[in-house]
């Protein structure tokens, strides 16, 4: 099950996240890398791995957006 706490993690690595990293990957390889770097800062379990991974393939339209948005800003 995924926490508040993992959803702040992961919103605060994609703020994080250099632009271009969250824009050069496909959707696939970019979910997949954010999900690697949230495991590797703490071990999760399968379902919560795969309750994350569902998370962040529903968010990656936003995702992009808040990268779009901060490259725009500079």
């Amino acid at each position: 099950m995924m926490t508040p706490k993992m959803m702040r993690q992961l919103w605060s690595l994609v703020d994080t996240t250099q632009v271009s990293t969250l824009l050069q990957f496909d959707d696939s390889a970019l979910a997949q890398l954010l999900l690697k770097q949230l495991t590797a800062e703490q071990p999760i379990d399968a379902q919560t791995a795969r309750s994350l991974n569902t998370y962040i393939q529903a968010k990656l339209p936003l995702i992009r957006d808040t990268a779009e948005s901060r490259l725009c800003a500079r």
